[in-house]
């Protein structure tokens, strides 16, 4: 059988607090309802691997815990010291030697070295972005067979943080479309009741 890969770019991450180091920037909400979201297209789409491999990054270890929790993921996730800011000849090595039996692994990790991993395999692919995840078909039956000449298929691709961006600014224009209609049809009542005021004090004189 064929190895699948799913490549995942940890959820949007907090700069509120400049003095936290890079390493210990945790995730936003919005980075947390897409990790949730991710969990839930895996768990959907019975693609939940066998295993997690993820940065030690805490807003890639919180995108994995929350992404294997949602998706019903049943081991714990694996944490990888080389993947945190890793360039792609790492995630190739790293590759290589997993165990045979493995079919479906999902890395957890940073741009822009596994964006730069993920165009090696399958060049259709400009961007990862934040939250996302890109679903590989790798051709090669061993791990160990894996290296920068081999060929990729995308099979899927998710962005959930952009969508629910758009969501977001959906509703917000929605909403101010309804307030704007709020204070015309009030200003049209406070009109026509202006208007039946003069009518009624011009009637008395």
């Amino acid at each position: 059988m064929t190895k699948t890969l799913l490549l995942m770019r940890h959820g949007k991450s907090s700069w509120k607090d400049k003095k936290i180091p890079d390493f210990k920037r945790p995730l936003k909400k919005r980075g947390k309802a897409a990790s949730a979201e991710i969990g839930r297209i895996l768990r959907e789409n019975e693609l939940i691997p066998q295993v997690i491999l993820s940065s030690p990054a805490l807003r890639a270890s919180q995108t994995a815990e929350i992404v294997a929790q949602e998706s019903g993921f049943p081991i714990k996730v694996t944490f990888v010291d080389s993947f945190y800011m890793a360039e792609p000849d790492v995630y190739f090595e790293y590759l290589s030697g997993l165990d045979e039996s493995l079919e479906r692994v999902l890395i957890v990790s940073h741009n822009p070295g596994l964006e730069a991993f993920m165009q090696l395999l399958d060049g259709k692919l400009e961007a990862l972005p934040t939250g996302s995840l890109a679903y590989l078909s790798l051709d090669i039956k061993k791990w160990s067979d894996l290296s920068m000449e081999t060929d990729a298929e995308l099979i899927g691709f998710w962005d959930p943080e952009t969508e629910l961006e758009l969501k977001k600014v959906k509703e917000t224009i929605v909403t101010e479309e309804q307030e704007m209609a709020k204070d015309k049809k009030d200003k049209k009542g406070k009109d026509k009741k202006e208007k039946k005021e003069k009518k009624e004090k011009k009637n008395k004189k």
